[in-house]
């Protein structure tokens, strides 16, 4: 019986971790959105907003990380609840790596907004709606156990990349054909190479939840 306790207190303390990280997940995904949105539309104030909020995920990240590590001290789990925490602890790191690009994208599009709009915003945003798909749906597979879900995730890496390769051969032109534009298309080189790495961030935890569910490591395997 008390062992029956012991386990569901841990069920209990596993379920709680699921939760904090989906909560950071959250916030993650509302900074991808507002940052573009600071930038399509113009909104420094919210720009701003954008770049303080970076501390609330980088806040998250370093209680996550107490919670794992004082699980495996004191639970000292075993197979694939070694794996969950295990994994966690990276997902964590990934999801504060995105919330810096955020941060980043923000600063950009701060410094943009002071400037004369290059060209109409259509696929930088297209980018932010498909990376921010991909955050929430490689958390989905992580937190239902659905590696099929995050293998999608993985293949949807490809049509982030060719977007980025676009953007950059557009941008490459507008400088090559008018000087003055060149600070702005950097910047906006900058955002779009941010959405990419987001989106890498994204293909980074379904790949470890495929290693969690399978015990398969499929990195770099995934055309």
């Amino acid at each position: 019986m008390n062992h029956e306790h012991i386990s569901t207190a841990f069920d209990i303390e596993l379920n709680d971790l699921r939760q904090s990280i989906l909560v950071m997940a959250g916030k993650v995904e509302l900074m991808i959105a507002n940052s573009i949105k600071s930038l399509v539309e113009r909104d420094t104030p919210l720009a701003e907003r954008t770049i303080a909020f970076d501390h609330e995920v980088n806040g998250a990240e370093m209680e996550i990380d107490e919670r794992c590590l004082e699980l495996l001290a004191l639970r000292q789990p075993a197979a694939r609840d070694l794996r969950f925490i295990t994994i966690a602890l990276k997902i964590v790191t990934d999801l504060e790596r995105m919330g810096d690009q955020c941060a980043n994208i923000a600063k950009r599009a701060r410094e943009l907004n002071e400037e004369p709009p290059l060209k109409p915003y259509i696929d930088i945003p297209r980018m932010a709606n498909r990376a921010e798909i991909m955050v929430k749906e490689a958390l989905d597979a992580f937190v239902q156990g659905n590696a099929e879900l995050a293998v999608k995730v993985c293949k949807d890496d490809s049509f982030i990349d060719e977007l980025n390769n676009q953007i950059q051969r557009e941008l490459l032109t507008f400088m090559i054909e008018d000087p003055a534009t060149i600070s702005r298309a950097l910047k906006l080189n900058y955002v779009s190479k941010s959405l990419e790495r987001i989106a890498d961030h994204a293909t980074n935890i379904a790949e470890m939840v495929i290693f969690m569910v399978k015990g398969k490591d499929i990195r770099h395997t995934i055309a």
